[in-house]
């Protein structure tokens, strides 16, 4: 395609050249990390947020988030490539600005979209002709023609001519040990071919892996959505498969692990205490909600949503099955809790199924210690709680150890003849004598 906007080519000239300066809104555990891939491919780059907390660690070379290598930050802070705000104005000197603001749901498990408003918001009072905007926040299929446009539109501008837009979903796994922000393919939509055009020339200039370019923000958006939608349900099988195995005396570990010998037409999922983190509890929803508009009800989707809810139910009554066999009840009874994070080797507990498994303990009036190694304390129901190291004290004083995260810093030769009973939802292999889900 030949591109005849002036302002389009130029914008690309500089990413091309590297002398764009490129600013990222939210610089959490999507941000922070494309804020540094930028910087270390050349660019200025200037990091927004309106916690004053993240703002200061960054201008100060303080990593704060597992994917970041330290070294990297301390290194950009220094050589000026990087630096953090939580001044809006400074979007006036930007060429293209990624939004990677969080976007949670309701508890009606409806989208709650302020954050995204108030970003393009700021934005649209700041930005000059000729600026890229990219929105990266996991939506419902729709949010960048129907929501953002409209805004930014608000404000004088015509989104495709002279303010470029698009969609270009992120891919965070935290904990991955092989693919990151650098290396995973970027997928691209622009309210028009130029938009398109221009996003992809600046993935390309900052990422090693393929840029692969849609027709639309809407492909792009449910893009997204399909990937995560398709591990929740594929999740939820593994989960029910668990549940079902249970109560006919099978080894659903050793199911799994049989079936995925077939080299065709079989992807292995595993089941646990539920799911959690940024992406999977929450993304499906998005599309059930916008499904409603359209007068169609997403019964699969929901279906599994509902089972892996219920997985925190289903751990509790194992508890209380196990705990039966000493003839203890759970009243009163204490469990240790290993690992709060969502995920194996991260410190990220947010939406952790395990804080739901506490909340359904302190109904049934169970005393309860969590540890985790990469989580010094967590928040639930508004307090505060501290982990503990874990240790022989810890185990002995205990009636039940719950493993919820499979931690590999953990020493589990620690419950190896113990005479503990001990409930494994994640299949660790160095435990001898426990009960699985």
């Amino acid at each position: 395609m030949e591109i005849e906007n002036y302002l389009a080519k130029n914008l690309i000239n500089k990413f091309n050249k590297k002398e764009a300066t490129i600013g990222v809104i939210g610089l959490g555990y999507v941000g922070l990390p494309l804020a540094v891939e930028k910087a270390k491919a050349g660019f200025n780059v200037i990091g927004f947020d309106i916690t004053k907390d993240r703002v200061d660690k960054v201008n100060q070379g303080i990593n704060y988030i597992g994917d970041v290598v330290q070294e990297d930050l301390e290194s950009l802070v220094s050589n000026g490539n990087l630096r953090a705000t939580d001044d809006y104005k400074f979007i006036q000197s930007v060429d293209a600005i990624a939004i990677c603001v969080p976007t949670p749901l309701d508890i009606y498990k409806q989208p709650n979209m302020e954050y995204i408003k108030s970003s393009i918001e700021s934005i649209s009072k700041n930005i000059e002709k000729g600026t890229l905007v990219v929105l990266e926040s996991t939506t419902y299929p729709g949010t960048t023609e129907e929501l953002v446009k409209p805004i930014i539109e608000e404000h004088g501008f015509v989104v495709g001519e002279n303010i470029f837009l698009a969609y270009s979903p992120e891919r965070v796994d935290p904990g991955n040990k092989h693919y990151n922000t650098k290396n995973t393919p970027k997928v691209v939509g622009g309210v028009n071919e130029i938009s398109t055009k221009v996003a992809a020339a600046l993935y390309r200039a900052v990422l090693e892996s393929d840029v692969h370019e849609v027709s639309s923000p809407a492909v792009a958006e449910m893009e997204k959505i399909l990937e995560n939608t398709y591990r929740n349900i594929n999740i939820a099988l593994a989960n029910e498969m668990a549940i079902l195995c249970n109560k006919m005396g099978i080894d659903v570990w050793e199911v799994i692990g049989a079936a995925s010998t077939k080299p065709y037409g079989f992807m292995p999922f595993y089941p646990g205490p539920g799911v959690g983190g940024h992406c999977i509890p929450i993304d499906p929803w998005y599309l059930t909600w916008k499904a409603r508009e359209y007068n169609y009800h997403t019964k699969l989707i929901e279906a599994a949503g509902e089972i892996n809810d219920s997985m925190a139910d289903y751990v509790v009554q194992r508890i209380i099955e196990i705990l039966n066999t000493q003839n203890k009840a759970l009243n009163g009874s204490k469990l240790l809790i290993l690992g709060i994070a969502y995920k194996k080797d991260i410190d990220d507990y947010r939406s952790s199924p395990v804080l739901d498994i506490l909340k359904k303990l302190n109904i049934f009036g169970a005393d309860w210690i969590v540890s985790d190694p990469y989580v010094n304390e967590f928040e639930m129901n508004g307090q505060t709680f501290t982990t503990m190291n874990l240790s022989e004290e810890l185990i002995s004083n205990c009636d039940l150890v719950l493993i919820t995260t499979d931690h590999s810093t953990f020493d589990y030769s620690l419950l190896n003849n113990k005479d503990k009973l001990i409930l494994d939802t994640k299949n660790v292999k160095k435990i001898n004598n426990c009960f699985k889900l």
